[in-house]
């Protein structure tokens, strides 16, 4: 079997940029669920609408992988599945480290769609000595004093990072040392790496805080619409214009 140490993707080489890299686990996923219900084409409308995309975006993205579909059939399911699971690599194996056990690692260790996804967990590791051996997962948990023996015996090359936002750097850092190219962060923090290591950083937070964003700014449009349904035009036009001090508005229009 393959092993990510000695197989990298292809798409960087062949020129795909990397927005349409980002949207090709999107159309993965919408056509995984076609083919699960075995949809055996899809129009580009269709495919689009499901992975949250505009069609011609989507038939520019297709053309980098060199598919164009066919007039008045569409897209080959079952082939565009195969076509884009071999762009992003997820036709051959992929071991992977998770570094932090806590609530995030161990949510992370259960989670059942890596395998059909081509990932496998080699390995569990903690620095907490009172967590080595404990199953999770149905996998023994590893102290971190065996992380560089683990990586290389499993040939890793991608290593997820579920710490404290302290001990992030540390294990950056020795993660890339030991061999591991792709790092997917789930630390509160800005990890520092060299060229040639790539970092994916899902910080929840920051979605949460955008959320909260937007969430604000709609209740300043209800308030304003609120505020235009109880007045005359000529008055709601006014106090859109100008705030108690007759200068800047009380709410700021989105």
């Amino acid at each position: 079997m393959a092993t990510g140490r000695t197989h990298r993707p292809a798409t960087r080489s062949r020129g795909i940029p990397e927005a349409t890299v980002a949207r090709l686990p999107l159309y993965l996923r919408a056509l995984t669920a076609l083919s699960e219900r075995s949809v055996p084409t899809v129009s580009s409308e269709e495919l689009a609408a499901a992975a949250g995309v505009n069609s011609a975006k989507l038939r520019k993205d297709f053309s980098y992988l060199g598919s164009y579909g066919t007039r008045g059939v569409g897209y080959d399911v079952e082939y565009l599945v195969y076509q884009i699971s071999r762009e992003l690599g997820l036709t051959q194996d992929w071991p992977v480290v998770i570094v932090g056990i806590g609530n995030l690692g161990a949510a992370l260790a259960n989670y059942g769609g890596f395998a059909s996804r081509g990932f496998r967990v080699a390995a569990l590791i903690d620095a907490d000595p009172a967590m080595a051996g404990k199953p999770v997962a149905g996998i023994p948990v590893k102290h971190t004093d065996d992380l560089e023996k683990i990586i290389q015996d499993n040939g890793v090359s991608i290593g997820v990072i579920a710490t404290p936002a302290g001990a992030a750097q540390q294990v950056c850092d020795r993660l890339v040392g030991a061999g591991v190219t792709s790092i997917l962060n789930f630390a509160p923090t800005v990890l520092s790496v060299p060229d040639g290591v790539d970092v994916r950083k899902v910080d929840l937070s920051i979605e949460l805080q955008i959320l909260a964003f937007h969430e604000q700014r709609k209740a300043g449009e209800e308030a304003m619409g609120a505020l235009a349904d109880g007045l005359p035009a000529a008055a709601a036009k006014g106090s859109a214009e100008q705030g108690p001090d007759g200068d800047v508005p009380a709410v700021m229009p989105a």
